[in-house]
This record gives structure tokens, sequence and C-alpha cells, in this order.
């Protein structure tokens, strides 16, 4: 099992290679949540992810035949582009191993890098199966995402720098999905404040971690928009660290990810992927579990679709009363259309799509439905539209 002495080692190994980040103090956010609250930005790292800790750490470790031949790695993205960059900058060949349906913005970056990539299975698991295959085949060293204690060593320095620039951390909230990441951080922050409360976080979705450590059986789902997370069973290495030095593990849902990644890009103005939202998301599911303590977060990854992250914005907004979807219905006369919309403009609210609806309806032929998407300042707004709507002789109301 690593010691303090080894994520040392690893930080003097990272020195001038990867970047110690900010970690500083979110005033709004530590408002919201009744705990003073620190973001460590790892997705201001140059591949926008901690995982090139422990990848350089790693490679910088392989024996002169080893360079030689070369490495592979199987990753859903951040993992294969830490690999990639490194082996690239060490001027070693990289073969990197995705899931079939890893978000193309990762495996564009990591191609970018100058790796061999190759798309393989629908799961980590078939992707790592494939690599080891390849491995054996081409003499390659396999370089493991999280189940290695040079990996976990190389993660571990996001805990010697989050308690160097705040000493007096009460909680570290990180993400879990093999375990490298909360494993070195444990390990460093265990060993510098023993007293303090490492805290892990998964999706509910893929709770592995939680059931191998507390003996649960929550059910595995098949898709999540952590899925940088998205591990199907634990590392051996990690699992025992995680048993001895972690204090707790949480689960959050879909809903709860999708929030604190909107949170992120609105209030600090920083983009971060699903896995990277989850400390926050358990920090506003469970406040009462932090509220007075100086928390620290680990905004672990920002590689995250742009597809994805329009949905995430655009559901927000709804779930915040942003957007709302209004549903008119009118005698269906010229003009009727012209007469909703003026209503809408001088009650302020913006509409964003229209649908004009006579034949799949419920009301009398000479009716007509008209269905309003419309930009709104929030819930109080939405009921002053409908007032306006009703007002004016209307019947409306607001669709969920």
């Amino acid at each position: 099992m690593i010691e303090l002495n080894d994520i040392r080692q690893a930080a003097a190994r990272l020195q001038g290679q990867v970047l110690n980040t900010p970690c500083v103090e979110s005033k709004t956010l530590s408002q919201i949540s009744g705990a003073q609250v620190f973001l460590k930005f790892e997705n201001l790292q140059f591949t926008a992810s901690f995982k090139e800790r422990g990848a350089c750490n790693k490679l910088a470790q392989l024996s002169p035949e080893e360079r030689r031949h070369g490495v592979v790695a199987m990753s859903a993205g951040n993992h294969a582009q830490g690999v990639a960059y490194h082996a690239q900058r060490l001027g070693l060949r990289a073969v990197i191993v995705m899931p079939r349906a890893t978000p193309g913005v990762k495996v564009a970056r990591t191609r970018g890098f100058g790796a061999e990539m190759v798309l393989h299975g629908d799961t980590l698991e078939e992707a790592s199966t494939h690599a080891l295959a390849l491995a054996r085949a081409q003499g390659l060293t396999f370089v493991h995402p999280y189940d290695d204690e040079a990996i976990v060593a190389g993660q571990g320095t996001v805990g010697l720098e989050m308690l160097d620039a705040v000493p007096d951390l009460d909680s570290l909230i990180v993400a879990v999905g093999g375990g490298g990441l909360i494993a070195g951080i444990a390990t460093a922050a265990k060993a510098l404040k023993p007293g303090i409360e490492i805290v892990g976080v998964q999706t509910s979705r893929f709770p592995a971690m939680v059931n191998a450590i507390t003996g649960s059986h929550h059910p595995q789902g098949n898709s999540t928009i952590a899925e940088g997370i998205a591990v199907g069973a634990p590392g051996r290495v990690t699992r025992a660290i995680i048993a001895q030095r972690v204090d707790d593990l949480l689960l959050v849902d879909e809903g709860d990810i999708e929030q604190a990644v909107l949170m992120l890009l609105e209030i600090e103005k920083t983009v971060v992927e699903g896995a990277g939202a989850v400390g926050l998301a358990a920090l506003i599911k469970y406040p009462e579990r932090f509220r007075g303590k100086r928390v620290g977060l680990v905004l672990c990854g920002g590689n995250i679709d742009p597809l994805l992250l329009a949905a995430i914005i655009e559901r927000g907004m709804a779930r915040a009363g942003r957007l709302a979807r209004i549903r008119v219905s009118a005698r269906d006369i010229p003009g009727v259309l012209a007469s909703i919309t003026s209503v809408v403009a001088n009650a302020g609210a913006n509409i964003d799509e229209v649908h004009h609806q006579r034949a799949f309806t419920t009301l009398s032929a000479q009716s007509v439905e008209i269905e309003l998407v419309l930009q709104t300042r929030g819930r109080e707004h939405i009921a002053d539209v409908l007032a306006a709507l009703h007002a004016a002789g209307l019947s409306a109301q607001e669709q969920k």
C-alpha cells in the first residue's frame, strides 16, 4: 500500500510537467451550501483532467526496455489523453483503446496527441480486455487507469497541493470511479492531517465502489453523464486503500450532477464534465453533512461533449423556470397568433419556439392549440405571463 513518501516522490517527478492548479474559495458556493468551499481546478490541466498526473508518474518510471516497446492504455477518455500527451512528450509509442461510445471530443483530442487509436467494445471492461491482449501480442506496457500504485501516487499529488494551499481543510469531497484519485488523495491527506475527513462520491448508476466497501447491493445502470467514473468493477489496489483511509461514500443522481455542472458554469464560469461536478453535487444534495466545515472539492475534469453541455444547460433552465412551455387555446381566426405573441411580448417574455396545432387536439374544430416555449426570468415571471394571457381572455396553462 502506497504511503506519503511515494506521493512526495511522484510530486518531484511531476515538477514542471503538470500544473499546480489553483485551489481557491468560492464565496458564492459557500453562501449557497453553508460550508466554506474551496475548488481545486484540475480541469485547467493541459489535457483538462487530473489523469495526466498518474500517467506522467507511471511513464517516468518505465525501464529503457519498456520505453523502447511503448505503452497501451484503455480509457473512456481522460486517462487516454494523459497517457497520449506524456507519451508524446517523452517520445514513446502509445496505443489507446476506448469503448466505441466514447464522446467524440475525447477521441479527437487523444488522436491529436499522436496516439494510435483503437475503438473496441461497449464497456470499459471490454476495452480493457482488448488492451491487455494488445499488450501481450506487441510487448507493450499496460498503463491501467487506476489499479496501479504508480498511478495512484501520481493522483495523490492533488491532495498534497490542496493541503499546501489550504492547510486547515476539514473535508475533501472526491469523485470515485475506479478509485485512483481518492485513494491517492486520501493517502496524502490522512498522512498530513490525520483528522481530515475524506468523502467519496459515485453516481447512483455506477455504485461499484460503494457496494464493494459497504456491502450494499445498489443496482448498476448502463449510462451516465458522468462517464468518466462509469466503472463497473472497483480496483484491487484502490479498494484496499479506500477501505482503510476513506471515511464515507455518497451517491448522487443524474439530476444532481446536471445541476452541479450548470452551477459551476454560471457561478464560477468554468466548464466541467459530469465526473468533475459530482463533488459539488454531493455538497448540494447533503448540505447538513458539510454545513460549517471548510470543504475542498476537486473539479477533476473538463472534457464534456459540447452537445451534452448544451442539453444540460437547456434542461437546467427548464428546471429553474427560465424556459417554460405554455399551452394556449383560442378561436382559430386570423390574427389570433399575433394577439397571443403580443401579450407574451408585453409581459416581457421571449418566444423560443411556437407549435400551432389544429389536427391533434380535442378542442372543437373552430379552435386552435398553440404551444409556446418561452425564455423567462423564473417561476414568478411565468405566473405573470399566464396572468396576462388570462386577462386577455385566453385559456393558458403551463405544461410540465
